[in-house]
């Protein structure tokens, strides 16, 4: 190297020489896509091969070699690596794979991983990212249809517990829009309301702000998990006896253990009586939308202010693909979230500026989460959607008949979404009466 004509060496480094062996690492590439194709998409339908591997966290340790040295490895030892790492993590795309709220794969939104993971895109400007910003305005702009709203905004996120955390900040910041500059300091004690049954992330976002967790009041919910509206009504009222200022109402549409939907028509009453934002966390639940026989458990989702939405749960867009999308279309997002940054966020560029959207997002760098989704949706179409989740629903039906037909199976209610809530009880209790002793003995046997 050091030999090399018109070498440019600068500290003992030559800068116009190769940074590594492209030819090696194309090989290496397409030997590497053989095992995915192979491992992972050819065993993706069989039932013969495990969902998981399992070994202890040391032994695997051992097995995997995680140690990083001075020297690089050979490609057959990363090859075998690879190898490694497909056997003994966990299969989700296997038919026996059955984890919270995703499993299956879309060879469509796999397709649009390879592309953006090979791309390396960060969608903030257009210059940097064109066709992936354009995907997202219009995967938003059909999302919103969806929901029934007119106009509206909306960004991708790294999960719906990130997309509630935007809506809790935004709901606060149009609360008092002042809170941006100024800070906490001098503010009321400010109050927001959801379920029992909601999400953990409420939680979560209520810390990361600086609100507490203490003033999130969770409304008592009915046997369905059904916030009850009237729950809500009395607490707005009693936070305002408090000297509180209520700013908040986060519904849930498909909560998590019980997949139940919040009565949104009803709660929409006491936000607009009250002058309270809004939000529904359709994480789950929102796919129903796309279905025109299941929509109506959505029912008022209109008279939201903002959403949450992920296509990677129900429709099995890739992980992560998790969409907020807000009502108010007068820039809300970029108001309270913008900060400006001359370098990248230029006034005077040769095109449109609305396009630089990254100054809506608290991140820089962000995936085209959107664009799996996007790739997805035009292979099947929106009929096809819509076939994912009526089947999905179909199958939760047989699930309940099949329980109610077997003995030992104890079904806890009948489900309106895709959450079959049972308790399996065996020979050993099913004699037992009800009471303190069976249940601590049904909870050791679950």
């Amino acid at each position: 190297m050091l030999q090399k004509k018109n070498a440019v060496l600068v500290d003992g480094v030559i800068l116009n020489g190769p940074i590594m062996d492209s030819k090696a690492g194309e090989k290496f590439v397409e030997e590497a896509y053989k095992i995915i194709m192979e491992e992972v998409i050819q065993k993706a339908d069989d039932v013969t091969e495990k969902v998981c591997e399992w070994q202890a966290p040391e032994t695997l340790k051992q097995i995997l070699d995680l140690e990083m040295r001075d020297t690089g490895e050979s490609h057959q030892k990363l090859l075998q690596l690879c190898r490694d790492v497909t056997k003994y993590s966990v299969k989700t795309s296997h038919p026996r794979f059955f984890n919270q709220l995703y499993a299956g794969i879309d060879y469509y939104s796999l397709v649009a991983r390879f592309i953006t993971e090979a791309l390396n895109p960060s969608v903030y400007t257009y210059e940097v990212s064109p066709v992936f910003l354009l995907v997202e305005e219009a995967v938003i702009k059909k999302m919103i249809e969806f929901i029934g709203w007119e106009e509206g905004d909306g960004i991708f996120n790294p999960g719906g517990s990130v997309s509630n955390m935007y809506a809790m900040n935004l709901a606060r910041y149009k609360f008092c829009p002042e809170i941006k500059e100024k800070g906490l300091s001098g503010l009321p004690r400010l109050v927001l309301f959801a379920s029992e049954e909601c999400h953990y992330s409420m939680k979560k976002a209520a810390s990361f702000l600086g609100i507490g967790t203490e003033n999130v009041y969770f409304i008592k919910t009915d046997e369905r998990g059904k916030m009850i509206p009237e729950e809500l009504e009395k607490q707005v009222q009693r936070a305002r006896k408090e000297g509180s200022a209520p700013f908040l109402v986060c519904a849930t549409a498909g909560t998590t253990v019980l997949g139940a939907f919040d009565p949104l028509d009803k709660i929409a009453d006491i936000c607009e009586k009250h002058g309270l934002w809004l939000h529904v966390d359709a994480s789950w639940g929102g796919s129903a939308l796309i279905s025109r026989k299941h929509c109506r458990l959505l029912h008022g989702i209109h008279r939201a202010d903002s959403v949450a939405w992920n296509p990677h749960k129900m429709l099995l867009a890739g992980i992560q693909c998790c969409a907020l999308l807000v009502k108010d279309n007068s820039g809300i997002l970029k108001k309270c979230y913008s900060a400006k940054a001359e370098y990248l966020f230029q006034q005077d560029k040769f095109y449109d500026v609305s396009y630089d959207t990254g100054d809506k997002s608290i991140q820089c760098s962000r995936r085209p989460d959107a664009f799996k989704f996007w790739l997805m949706w035009k292979a099947l179409g929106t009929t096809g959607l819509e076939e994912r989740v009526n089947r999905a629903l179909a199958l939760a039906r047989y699930l309940v008949e099949e329980i109610k037909k077997r003995e030992g199976f104890k079904l806890l209610l009948e489900p309106e979404y895709a959450n079959i809530c049972f308790w399996y009880i065996p020979p050993s209790l099913r004699k037992m009466e009800d009471g303190p002793e069976f249940w601590d003995k049904l909870h050791q046997v679950s």
